[in-house]
């Protein structure tokens, strides 16, 4: 006997929303994502990747900055490390607000991810680095572990090989967290419980 398994229906999760349409959003979920069921949780790509290189006029020391990661809470725009000695400096947002210290050889997380490498010619106070993070695509994508849940996609997608438009559920709304769907990386209680308090950030709540 033939056994035949039924995906999620669109919009299965839903237990209520807003009036109207106010609820969702028209998206498009980015190329590459494959086949996405109804109630997968999403993630808006807002922020793109980030590049580092030695501050205008250069440094005095030689060190190094490793590849910098973009983190929770990040800014589009330029983040200046300063170097307030030889292996102490100073990290400010784009918007000109203190992140607080680092030091050499030690990893520093706060919007972003990095670690600066001591060299042979030390650095002194004025050297640094500027972080550039720039804007992302605007597209949506299943949300691992690493990106922030703030989306549920209303009905399943095929976004293999091309861009795919699609419907999601943004704000205002309560679902059934039995008939949602996550990226494979979001594979414990533990982790979809995260998922759920982003996704309250944004008015979804996960019932």
């Amino acid at each position: 006997m033939t056994v035949f398994t039924e995906g999620r229906a669109t919009a299965e999760f839903m237990i209520s929303e807003a009036r109207g349409f106010r609820s969702r959003d028209a998206i498009i979920i980015a190329s590459g994502q494959g086949k996405l069921a109804a109630g997968t949780v999403l993630s808006k790509q807002a922020l793109g990747a980030a590049t580092a290189a030695a501050k205008s006029g250069g440094n005095t020391g030689n060190g190094t900055i490793s590849a910098v990661t973009v983190l929770t809470g990040a800014k589009t725009g330029v983040y200046m490390v300063r170097f307030t000695a030889a292996t102490v400096f100073v990290v400010e947002d784009p918007d000109g607000f203190s992140l607080g210290n680092g030091a050499t050889a030690t990893a520093f997380a706060d919007d972003v991810g990095f670690t600066i490498t001591a060299g042979g010619t030390p650095f002194v106070a004025g050297d640094g680095f500027d972080i550039t993070v720039v804007a992302g695509s605007g597209k949506y994508v299943a949300a691992a572990v690493g990106d922030i849940g703030n989306g549920i996609l209303w009905g399943a997608v095929d976004a293999t090989s091309a861009d795919a438009p699609a419907v999601a559920v943004t704000r205002s709304a309560e679902v059934a967290g039995a008939h949602l769907s996550y990226h494979s990386t979001v594979d414990d209680a533990n982790k979809k419980a995260t998922k759920a308090a982003q996704l309250a950030a944004v008015g979804i709540i996960v019932r």
